[in-house]
């Protein structure tokens, strides 16, 4: 069976965890800080903090923002469960606008009306989408003019870069931005997340929060008791918020570092075989691939999507998924629209203002990609879904 995604592990990076594991330690090491160090420098950004996951991730990031409870926070409908259940954590309500059906992101014109006129808006969450960086600088604009917060939800780009060149995690546009490092995205650490920002204040408390909001520093409130005559006593610590345990181990951030030194290869492989997608499939009808060919080079490539009309093949999309995965061939659907998950729809949400989202939900399919597909399954796979196509389409 292809998967739609694989992580791509090699022996070095299995060395070097062994090494860590044997001979140093296991966590709240040196590693953790290296490895944000590392990819502070390679996003631009000025700070790095590494979490247990993105999900962890987008949670601190908006509870560090400190925004009023109850507050709105715009986001996509298309995405996973983690960009709006972050809002949910805080005590906030998702406010979830219709995609742009050519970008699959977030409608920027929806976002930029929303924001003029609905003062609970306090956050938006603009997702960068199956790893393409959407243009987020006229919401940034306008956001800053009515004070409202931006945490990007990068977990499919880490190494894409922004139509204006910068790389997506830089934060230019942004309070911080949270990438995830789950086995299938661009680089692993089993699982993991990483947030960057470029604010100094938001750094210290989001280290403080990712540690059960312990003080991180040696200025601590209580004189009295965190020394005795004018020296810090050595067992001392203050727990300042109610914080989280969401750290990264030291084993983690080590997988994180080596797959780190590989990443533009990683990319371009990917970037390879998307072209390679775009071009075997852009005769097969009633199918279009997103993305277009002329976005590869900047974009991370997470996934490639195929948007197929099944009611024209007279197939459903399951059946569609079940034929390839006889051909051990597997897919994915990225995503079904956040509202109608049971638990979205008992707190009221519904998709009736959502027509793009539903109408790309319907035809929405993932095919798999990552690094270590071979360009000779590659070609299978397309020649499969074209023979699929032309056979259900003559069929009927």
């Amino acid at each position: 069976m292809i998967p739609y995604g694989k992580h791509s592990i090699s022996i070095l990076d299995v060395f070097r965890v062994a090494k860590q594991m044997y001979f140093s330690s296991l966590t709240q090491g040196p590693k953790i800080k290296e490895f944000e160090e590392l990819v502070a420098k390679y996003v631009g950004a000025k700070y790095a903090v590494a979490v247990s996951s993105g999900t962890a991730g987008l949670h601190l990031a908006l509870m560090a923002l400190e925004l009023p409870i109850d507050s709105e926070v715009i986001t996509t409908p298309i995405s996973f469960v983690a960009s709006s259940n972050a809002a949910i954590y805080n005590n906030l309500k998702p406010k979830f606008l219709d995609i742009d059906p050519e970008t699959l992101s977030i409608s920027n014109k929806l976002v930029i009306e929303e924001i003029e006129k609905n003062r609970k808006v306090s956050a938006v969450i603009p997702v960068h989408f199956a790893g393409f960086a959407t243009d987020i600088s006229d919401i940034w604009r306008i956001s800053n003019t009515k004070k409202i917060k931006i945490v990007e939800d990068a977990a499919h780009a880490l190494g894409a870069k922004y139509p204006s060149g910068e790389s997506v995690g830089c934060c230019k546009y942004s309070d911080a931005t949270v990438f995830s490092l789950h086995p299938v995205k661009t680089i692993t650490s089993g699982e993991g997340g990483i947030i960057t920002t470029n604010s100094e204040d938001l750094y210290k408390k989001l280290c403080s929060l990712r540690t059960h909001g312990i003080n991180q520093s040696s200025k601590y409130e209580n004189t009295l008791l965190s020394k005795t005559l004018d020296n810090t006593n050595l067992w001392y610590y203050e727990m300042k918020w109610l914080g989280f345990h969401y750290r990264m181990t030291e084993i983690q951030a080590v997988l994180g570092i080596s797959q780190l030194k590989k990443i533009n290869k990683f990319v371009k492989k990917r970037r390879k075989l998307s072209k390679f997608y775009l071009k075997a499939l852009n005769n097969c009808n009633p199918l279009s691939v997103y993305p277009d060919i002329d976005s590869i080079e900047n974009s991370a490539c997470h996934l490639l999507i195929l948007r197929i009309n099944f009611a024209k093949l007279n197939i459903s999309k399951n059946n569609f998924m079940l034929e390839l995965r006889k051909r051990k061939i597997g897919s994915q659907v990225h995503y079904k629209p956040i509202p109608l998950n049971p638990y979205y729809s008992t707190l009221g949400y519904d998709v009736d203002s959502l027509p793009e989202a539903m109408a790309y939900y319907h035809q929405a399919l993932s095919i798999p990609l990552f690094p270590k597909l071979t360009m000779r399954k590659a070609k299978k796979i397309t020649t499969t879904i074209n023979k699929m196509c032309i056979n259900y389409e003559n069929k009927f």
